[in-house]
């Protein structure tokens, strides 16, 4: 089984240059990398046509979602999995994902990855804090490797972030990633909502499947958007409530997740209008 792999990259080649090299050395599949390079002043276009990898080249920033929504566009493969580009995939990390897609046996779920960070920030989600560099140059990839038959994680409830995946039947249901949230803040919990209202029920992350983060934050180079806002405007209910209410984030994962009705918060959703 072969995903289409979208990167969104904006000038950060030397850690698209980490990730791309982790995707071809440690997948126990040949997937289809798919990268949008946003200005690319640093030479990340270049590159791409030198590695002979697909990719779409803006000379302005459009942001995470304009940039996902475009490659998606290009994708030919029926899983289409979302990794930022200062993600390192560990060794096999696609084949938990790809045992655990035949045996759902549907095409309503939506997987992560689990991340691996150096600090720790209190994600229930994440493993951390396993202080293995924040730069590719200072990364220290074989202590990673060493340390990771030695990391334990269950497998947990509330798939929102990135590495996730999901059928491209499913991203065409939902319309991919609201650019009403550009450039990206909460559009993640934004996917996993139009995914619930599609039927999806099975938000899973997967303990076995590994990515070392290193928490590169590109967010500091631009003015972000206002996202909780625009989700609480959107659904009525806080972002939140519903990855702790709905998607039990951070749980334990045991089974699809139950029925819930979700009621907009009359008074929130006014607040969140007036504000």
């Amino acid at each position: 089984m072969q995903f289409s792999v979208l990167i969104p990259t904006w000038n950060n080649i030397e850690f698209l240059k980490c990730c791309v090299d982790s995707i071809r050395k440690n997948s126990i599949a040949q997937h289809e990398i798919l990268v949008y390079v946003n200005e690319g002043v640093d030479g990340s276009a270049d590159w791409c046509k030198k590695e002979n990898i697909k990719f779409i080249h803006s000379k302005k920033n459009v942001g995470v979602c304009t940039s996902l929504n475009a490659l998606f566009e290009i994708a030919t493969k029926d899983i289409v999995c979302y990794v930022n580009d200062d993600m390192y995939l560990c060794p096999n990390w696609d084949e938990p994902l790809i045992k655990e897609i035949g045996k759902i046996g549907h095409e309503k779920f939506y997987l992560s990855a689990t991340m691996i960070e150096p600090e720790d920030t209190g994600n229930k989600c994440v493993l951390a804090p396993f202080p293995f560099g924040k730069t590719p140059s200072e990364f220290k990839e074989s202590e990673l490797l060493t340390a990771l038959p030695k990391m334990s994680k269950t497998d947990w409830s509330g798939s929102t972030w990135p590495p996730n995946l999901m059928h491209r039947n499913m991203w065409l249901a939902i319309g991919g990633y609201g650019e009403e949230f550009s450039p990206g803040l909460y559009s993640d919990p934004d996917v996993s909502m139009k995914l619930w209202q599609q039927g999806v029920r099975v938000f899973k992350g997967l303990g076995e499947s590994r990515a070392y983060h290193f928490m590169s934050k590109s967010t500091g180079r631009v003015k972000m958007n206002d996202g909780k806002k625009t989700f609480l405007k959107k659904w009525g209910v806080s972002s939140s409530w519903f990855v702790k209410k709905v998607l039990k984030q951070g749980q334990l994962y045991t089974s699809p997740l139950p029925e819930k009705k979700i009621s907009p918060n009359l008074k929130d959703r006014l607040k969140g209008l007036m504000s």
